[in-house]
């Protein structure tokens, strides 16, 4: 698929100046470029679902102790 962009001029010649240096297209260096950051655009919530799963109070039970630290101070 073919895709537009506008690139600043500063990015643009930085970008064309990488490209020459790798021998490579700038089309070839965007695709590098966007796949990289959607492989760091995984979800994170799979890191931390479930993270308190073996507490053993109660969702009920930790938000009460969660306001009462509130209302100590």
């Amino acid at each position: 698929m073919r895709t537009i962009m506008n690139l600043p001029d500063p990015e643009r010649a930085q970008l064309d100046g990488l490209c020459r240096q790798r021998g490579m297209s700038r089309a070839e260096a965007l695709r590098q470029a966007l796949r990289l950051w959607l492989q760091q655009q995984t979800a994170s919530h799979g890191a931390v679902f479930g993270l308190w799963r073996d507490r053993p109070e109660g969702s009920l039970e930790l938000q009460q102790v969660l306001r009462e630290e509130w209302s100590e101070r």
